[in-house]
């Protein structure tokens, strides 16, 4: 099918990264997007960009959602937003936990709970959720990460459930490491700690792109109407999973 079926898409997270390039990607459609993001000075300048339709909010405000979701009939509904803490549940605080929570996993229920019901009155629609390699795998730290992100695949898997008999299709997207701002707002978000992060993180190594990453999506969304692309794992070449570590006492 034509991503132009697809008459409004929603777009969370898409003031910056993955979720910015697949505003673009989706406006080039024909799409008419509308984007969510806190920072309302990048949107302005997404939405000049591409013709998308800001929206400064907090995904953490579940009534400002209320108030903007039902009103629009959206057929593509592409959870992006993600935030991450460094550290494990050792070292987690309480606003470390309640962030991730609230963001990575809250607020992905109440976008769904608010826009299916007019995906499944109108017998057509399609959700993105962006999850991690870390809902697959265990690795050391971000332990609440891997929890929240381990609870969008099961999520996503649930929906097919909720949803069986209607032509709603459920895309959950694994990548490994992307090279966005992630890390530097783990480092505190300033343009010398995203420097920082970058020489650290992204410097020497091959990390799959925002537009590998929404090549997958686009593939996703562009299979015939009786395919349901269920799970894209997608990870750098050079980087693995695995891994046996035993500590020696």
């Amino acid at each position: 099918m034509t991503i132009s079926e697809y008459g409004k898409a929603l777009v969370t997270g898409a003031s910056t990264g993955i979720g910015a390039k697949l505003v673009e990607r989706l406006t080039a459609e024909g799409v008419e997007v509308h984007a969510i993001a806190r920072d309302a000075e990048r949107l302005e300048q997404l939405a000049e960009r591409t013709g998308a339709i800001p929206h400064a909010l907090d995904l953490g405000d579940t009534a400002q959602l209320e108030e903007l979701i039902p009103s629009l009939e959206i057929d593509i509904l592409a959870n992006i937003a993600g935030v991450s803490r460094m550290g494990n549940i050792l070292d987690s605080s309480r606003d470390d936990l309640d962030a991730l929570v609230d963001i990575n996993l809250t607020a992905v229920l109440h976008l769904v709970r608010l826009a299916l019901p007019g995906m499944v009155e109108r017998n057509s629609g399609h959700i993105v959720n962006i999850s991690s390699i870390a809902a697959h795998y265990n690795f050391f730290g971000h332990t609440a990460y891997h929890a929240t992100k381990a609870a969008i695949h099961q999520l996503s898997r649930q929906i097919r459930n909720d949803t069986l008999g209607k032509r709603i299709r459920v895309t959950e997207v694994s990548p490994g490491r992307v090279e966005t701002e992630i890390f530097g707002r783990n480092l505190g978000g300033t343009p010398e700690a995203i420097a920082a992060a970058h020489k650290e993180y992204f410097e020497g190594y091959e990390s799959l792109t925002t537009q590998d990453v929404t090549d997958a999506i686009m593939f996703a969304l562009r299979m015939p109407r009786h395919v349901n692309v269920g799970l894209l794992e997608l990870m750098p070449t050079f980087q693995v999973p695995g891994g046996l570590t035993f500590d020696r006492q």
